[in-house]
């Protein structure tokens, strides 16, 4: 998505020169989030509709290159080496996204699956198709929505999760003790709290020497970004093996740039360096990214947004919050429809949704410009969160 997106916005922004967009699958194009539902639960026979990326690339005259697999950077002679040939450049982007984490030992096991692409997805399909029964590894949010299309499929889940609740790096125990419910109310098992041994022939065996059946195992584990390639390059990358970008999406390579999930970038707003691995940063950086390249001087400082259908609930995330910022719940969290505030000095920084997507159209907006709403009006559902926020003034 990251690569598509900046290649048309580069044309629609006036970029009158050549335009060459490389990607290893061989498929065209697709995009993402719905791999976890609509390709699994969907017909079968081509790509679904909510699949297809609308993008016509002879129109807007930007040749696409697919299969090729990038293979070195020369940034000093504009080169990049592939295992289709060498390709020269003036202006290179890098959009090569992230790979699946894999559980150590079992790359190429029969049975064991992962989901972050086109093929990933269609082998699952016979899965769900016998109803087979399947083992997740990971109560983070891609576990979560296959669990929901295998028990929606018919299948026999269990999710194994080490930590002990779901989603325990990314919200508080206080909200994640209440989303662990709603695999049991969907019929899924969960086991937190316990790490996965191995991944035997038709089981998985746990580290408290529990055995579990299963038919196949799903991991969903964490993502971490594609920049393997990039070593002695000269494109510097952080801790977490992302593309050090600026906030204009520069590297520290002459002449290349990095999108989506690829890259980190410094966040004025949130003080911090960030790596988003959601679909809104891969369609917003590229807007900037492709500002700049045509001799603008934009900086690059998104509220993070990403959204979850998970057992019946549509959640939504926008922000950034950390253990110390002030937390104001707005309605009842058992309850089908709710939201959690994140408060830094008073002015709102993240936002959970839970069925509530008009408090998250409207806190969006409030995120952006530090709006300071009162904590009594917001933690009242009763109330709009703009009105909280105009009534605080």
């Amino acid at each position: 998505m990251a690569g598509v997106r900046t290649a048309v916005e580069l044309r629609e922004q006036g970029w009158p020169g050549r335009i060459t967009l490389l990607g290893e699958e061989p498929h065209p194009p697709y995009d993402r989030p719905p791999l976890s539902k609509a390709l699994l639960l969907g017909p079968e026979g081509g790509l679904p509709p909510e699949v297809r990326l609308d993008v016509d690339f002879a129109t807007l005259d930007v040749e696409l290159r697919l299969g090729v697999r990038a293979l070195a950077l020369h940034p000093g002679e504009h080169r990049l080496a592939t295992d289709g040939g060498t390709v020269g450049y003036d202006q290179l982007v890098l959009a090569t996204g992230a790979h699946a984490a894999t559980l150590p030992g079992t790359a190429g096991l029969p049975g064991v699956h992962l989901l972050r692409t086109l093929d990933d997805a269609a082998a699952l399909r016979p899965l769900l198709d016998r109803r087979e029964r399947v083992v997740v590894v990971g109560a983070g949010w891609i576990g979560a929505e296959f669990a929901t299309a295998a028990r929606q499929a018919g299948c026999e889940v269990t999710v194994v999760e080490a930590a002990e609740r779901p989603l325990a790096g990314v919200l508080p125990a206080s909200v994640t003790g209440r989303m662990a419910a709603w695999y049991a109310e969907a019929g899924v098992e969960l086991r937190t709290g316990t790490a996965v041994a191995a991944v035997e022939q038709g089981a998985v065996l746990l580290a408290d020497g529990t055995r579990l059946a299963a038919t196949g195992v799903v991991v969903g584990v964490g993502a971490r970004p594609a920049t393997g390639w990039l070593a002695g390059s000269g494109v510097e990358l952080d801790e977490r093996g992302a593309v050090l970008a600026d906030d204009r999406l520069r590297t520290t390579a002459a002449d290349v740039s990095a999108v989506g999930d690829c890259a980190s970038f410094p966040s004025a707003r949130y003080g911090r360096r960030l790596l988003v691995h959601h679909w809104d940063n891969a369609t917003q950086g590229p807007r900037t990214a492709a500002a700049n390249l045509l001799g603008g001087d934009e900086a690059y400082d998104p509220v993070p947004y990403f959204w979850s259908e998970q057992f019946g609930r549509f959640v939504q995330y926008a922000g950034f919050h950390t253990d110390e910022d002030a937390m104001v719940v707005r309605g009842d969290p058992d309850g089908p429809a709710w939201s959690v505030l994140w408060l830094r000095q008073g002015a709102l920084v993240a936002l959970l949704a839970v069925g509530r997507p008009r408090d998250m159209a409207q806190g969006r907006k409030l995120i952006a410009r530090s709006a300071q709403p009162d904590p009594v009006l917001a933690a009242d559902p009763a109330v709009p969160l703009k009105a909280a926020a105009d009534g605080a003034r």
